[in-house]
């Protein structure tokens, strides 16, 4: 049974992370927590409500000590860092990591200490090799490791960080990754393997 969805995207994001999240069926009542590369200066809460738009879920930026509830998203603000706690979530303005801030290798593996294999995290388009190394640690510690296809990638440099850093359990099209997750939450034990063999063969 998994607990958390993370997701990571830079360049292209917005589009990406909006699709995956409108594609989820309904019946994935996990909580998500994206970390996606903005400007410092951006102003909080303009993602979320972009992504609002688009996606029949609550979606917020994340708060100091907030609450995980299911089917909630959660964005990390603008210039700080968003780490998962076991039910809630954390902000800290520590050093940005590989330039950036939030950092998806600091939310990846803070989830990953959280809640181990309960954790499906996804990289999806971006043009530095941010979240390579949180993914693994996902992957590491027994969870569900993710990657869109670089094929189809507004820039590929972030999916081929991940698949050089990891063994993927499957790399999607970003139309495909939400069945998937419904796959591996909703539909009988065994459509996870079955999945993986069709996206690599």
């Amino acid at each position: 049974m998994y607990d958390l969805v993370c997701i990571g995207a830079s360049w292209g994001g917005l589009k990406a992370i909006g699709q995956v999240l409108g594609d989820l069926p309904a019946d994935v009542d996990l909580p998500i927590v994206v970390a996606q590369h903005r400007h410092p200066d951006s102003q909080e809460g303009t993602l979320a409500e972009l992504l609002q738009e688009r996606i029949d879920r609550p979606v917020l930026d994340a708060e100091d000590k907030m609450a995980i509830e299911s089917r909630h998203v959660y964005i990390a603000p603008p210039n700080y860092h968003l780490l998962v706690e076991p039910g809630s979530l954390a902000l800290s303005v520590d050093e940005r990591i590989r330039f950036a801030r939030p950092s998806i290798d600091v939310l990846f593996e803070s989830a990953a200490y959280a809640y181990g294999p309960g954790v499906i995290g996804i990289i999806l388009t971006g043009a530095n090799d941010d979240g390579a190394q949180g993914l693994a640690r996902i992957k590491e510690v027994g969870g569900v490791a993710l990657i869109q296809d670089p094929l189809g990638a507004m820039r590929r440099t972030m999916p081929d960080a991940a698949i050089g850093a990891t063994a993927a359990d499957a790399i999607l099209p970003l139309e495909d990754i939400g069945k998937f997750i419904y796959g591996l939450c909703v539909q009988p034990s065994g459509t996870r393997n079955e999945t993986s063999e069709e996206v690599h063969s």
